[in-house]
């Protein structure tokens, strides 16, 4: 059970009440439907299903499941997430007047929706947050192959870093990220030159598009360059964003700044990389942190020793 508990409106447990009882006609359908939705299923088998009329019976439950938040709190959110992403009302057509009742239930659901948004944006968050754990749980503990070809990653990383030809190096870089993307499932694709542009690569992260700058030279990495991506980034769908990695490092012009040109980035470093090869946190983490930390401040450099702490 998840907490605190965020406050369910009057209007939203009503919209919620009038959106069940028209989804499913039949009180049998309807009663499973909500058994197979929430965890704590026993309270539904103390509704007086057989003498009350349906909306009566429904509207028992969600009234006791919303005073008792300690115990269907989570329950309720599943109830509203599911009547909220009804689409399919086939099962409505064999009853009598099929059409009036399919409008009708889609009108219930319809109104549900506009006042669940909050609660759904929530439920939404808890999972994904439950999801980013587990994935970071079961890439770091259960495959002794994934260590591996992680350990065998730094190596390269090295072996790269130690040349003296800093042309190679940086050529060297780009096939390498790709590898490192490849590991973290984050469907990359190699360089690719579109309309005079060259981009040094892209890959899909939490549902997100992102393309990606990367440099290894000797000096730090000057705002000119962070322009420069942000012209190619603006000239793409809307919200594609960018992952512009440097290894030695940004100016402190570049890390310092909020300029709104500049919000559709996040940065990566040296010292980034060598955090996710020694297994302090993974790619995944790293970049959720880094783009929620510029959603929230405008700041779009965050060092990884500020993540871990």
């Amino acid at each position: 059970m998840s907490g605190p508990f965020k406050k369910v409106s009057p209007a939203a447990l009503i919209a919620l009440k009038e959106a069940l009882a028209a989804v499913y006609w039949y009180k049998k359908d309807l009663r499973s439907f909500i058994t197979y939705t929430i965890k704590n299923s026993t309270i539904v088998s103390t509704i007086d299903w057989q003498n009350n009329v349906k909306y009566h019976a429904v509207a028992e439950l969600v009234d006791r499941m919303a005073a008792r938040p300690d115990l269907y709190h989570d329950d309720l959110l599943s109830l509203f997430k599911e009547v909220a992403d009804f689409t399919d009302f086939s099962h409505l057509k064999r009853c009598e007047d099929p059409e009036q009742k399919i409008c009708t239930a889609k009108e219930k659901v319809e109104a549900l929706r506009a006042h669940v948004k909050g609660h759904l944006d929530l439920l939404k968050e808890r999972e994904e947050a439950a999801e980013r754990r587990e994935t970071a749980k079961q890439k770091r503990t259960s495959s002794f192959a994934f260590k591996n070809k992680l350990d065998e990653l730094k190596a390269k990383f090295y072996n790269i870093a130690m040349s003296s030809n800093h042309q190679q190096r940086g050529y060297d870089l780009e096939p390498f990220l790709n590898e490192l993307f490849i590991l973290f499932d984050l469907d990359p694709k190699s360089s690719f030159k579109i309309a005079g542009e060259q981009i040094d690569g892209a890959f899909t992260f939490d549902n997100n598009d992102y393309l990606l700058e990367a440099k290894w030279q000797k000096k730090p990495v000057d705002a000119g360059d962070l322009y420069k991506f942000a012209g190619v980034l603006a000239g793409k769908l809307k919200n594609t964003l960018g992952l512009f990695i440097s290894i030695n490092g940004f100016s402190p012009e570049c890390t310092a700044t909020k300029s709104e040109a500049l919000k559709a980035m996040i940065l990566m470093d040296g010292a980034d990389l060598n955090a996710i090869f020694d297994d302090r946190i993974t790619l995944h983490e790293m970049l959720y942190r880094k783009r929620r930390h510029a959603s929230q401040t405008g700041n779009i450099y965050l060092p990884v020793d500020r993540i871990l702490g």
